[in-house]
Order: C-alpha cells, then sequence, then structure tokens
C-alpha cells in the first residue's frame, strides 16, 4: 500500500513534531510513508467563509498531489473531514466534471490518523508508552463529521503507562472554529473558559485531541490560567515509546 502524509498547514508551520510522530508510528508498524512536496492547504478556511470559487485551485492541487496513491493520512479530522466532506461540492460547483469524477475517487482513500489505524490497518495497540494521566477532547470535526467514535480512546487505553481520564462534557465545542474565535471573540472565550474547566477538574497533566488547531486554543486559555496542563496532539502521544517524546 502505497501511502501519503497530508500534513496540513496548521502543522506544517505551528506543530511539524505531529507530522514526524505519524511517520513514526506508521514506520514502527512496517509502513513506509512518503510525504509529497507539492501538497498545501485543502481550503477549508476558504470554503468555510464563504471563497468557495477561490477554494478551487486547492482543491485542484489537492486532487492532483494525491492521485497516485492508495491511502492518505493527515493527523486533522478537521482537514479530513473537509476533504471528504466539501471538495466534490466545489468541484461540482465550480470545477469540471472530470475534477468531480477525481475527487469521488480519491476522497474515501483520505483517512484521519486514528482511524487510519484501527479501520484500514485494524491496530490498536502501536506499542507506545507514555506514563502520565491524559485526558482527551474530542474535537467537533471529530465527533460530528468523521464520527470517530471511541477510536481514539481505544488507542490511548492501548498505551502502557497511560491514565485515560474522563473529560467532563467532552462534547462540547471549545470555541474555536477557526475563523469562528476571530468573528465571535467574547462568545469563544465564554466556551473556552467552559472547556478549560472541565480539563482542569480532572487532573490531568496532558490533554490531548486529534486537531492541533483545538489544542493551540484550547491551550492558550490553560497557558494564560497557569494550569499547568499540556497539549499534545494525540499522534505524539502515540508515537512515545520512554515517555514524554518532548
Amino acid at each position: 500500500m502505497r501511502i501519503a502524509l497530508f500534513i496540513t498547514c496548521i502543522n506544517d508551520s505551528f506543530y511539524p513534531g505531529t507530522g514526524r510522530a505519524v511517520v513514526t508510528v506508521l514506520e514502527r508498524l512496517g509502513h513506509t510513508v512518503e510525504f509529497p512536496q507539492e501538497q498545501t492547504c485543502c481550503g477549508q478556511m476558504h470554503f468555510n467563509t464563504g471563497y468557495r470559487p477561490e477554494a478551487l485551485p486547492l482543491v485542484n492541487r489537492f486532487a492532483r498531489t494525491f492521485a497516485p496513491y492508495d491511502a492518505v493520512v493527515t493527523p486533522s479530522a478537521s482537514c479530513a473531514g473537509m476533504v471528504r466532506e466539501n471538495h466534490l461540492t466545489v468541484a461540482e460547483q465550480h470545477g469540471s466534471p472530470a475534477l468531480g469524477r477525481q475527487i469521488a475517487e480519491l476522497a474515501p482513500k483520505v483517512h484521519e490518523f486514528t482511524e487510519f489505524l484501527t479501520d484500514v490497518l485494524d491496530v490498536t495497540d502501536v506499542g507506545a508508552r507514555f506514563p502520565y494521566r491524559v485526558t482527551y477532547h474530542p474535537t467537533c470535526h471529530s465527533l460530528r463529521g468523521l464520527r470517530l467514535g471511541d477510536r481514539p480512546q481505544q488507542l490511548l487505553r492501548a498505551v502502557r503507562g497511560l491514565e485515560l481520564v474522563d473529560l467532563p462534557a467532552a462534547d462540547s465545542c471549545c470555541g474555536f472554529g477557526g475563523t469562528f474565535a476571530v468573528k465571535n471573540a467574547d462568545t469563544s472565550a465564554a466556551m473556552l473558559a467552559d472547556k478549560t474547566a472541565g480539563v482542569r477538574s480532572t487532573g490531568a497533566e496532558v490533554l490531548c485531541a486529534a486537531d492541533n488547531s483545538c489544542l493551540m486554543h484550547i491551550g492558550g486559555g490553560l497557558s494564560r490560567q497557569g494550569a499547568g496542563v499540556r497539549t499534545m496532539h494525540l499522534a505524539e502521544i502515540l508515537a512515545a515509546t520512554e515517555g514524554d517524546p518532548r
């Protein structure tokens, strides 16, 4: 199986260690991962803010870049959801029938990292060790869009030494929502306050999720509160074998 890593903009720019963690885990499981240099943004920001025709070149590039692969793996439920749910809409409304056919064939091959491990590779124990108290935040796209269910928790429960604690009101939004946090700052801040209170109530040392965008938002709130709770992408925990990789 020919596997490509779609790292996404935010990970490439701010959290490159997450992409490296994905490769570490997949290589540990015996797979080779390629990184197409031509990849760029999936167009989600354009699509969600109403600039759908402007997203077309990015959809075109994505389809062209990842067409040769059997599987495209990304450490972002948000971007995986954009490709699987909205690329075809952009292609049909602003592109061509040929692009639509290409997207229809490619989109099912795009997998969020945890669902690729559990559903495609049929693996839950990836040989990780992380002896810390951890809580998991199911981001909106992972919970409501991709419907990951308890796949991330299955993987976390198999990590040696990890104590997984439930997050109160886990299914509530953290208030990030991409441009929502900018356009509706007061509402976003109120939602963030509820989320950080829930995180702190668990006594967890680490908060993890399947989207670094939400972790950036929550982590900022926790840092300003002096909570002492670190945020880590789930892939980084699964890549750890001797405790904290950082």
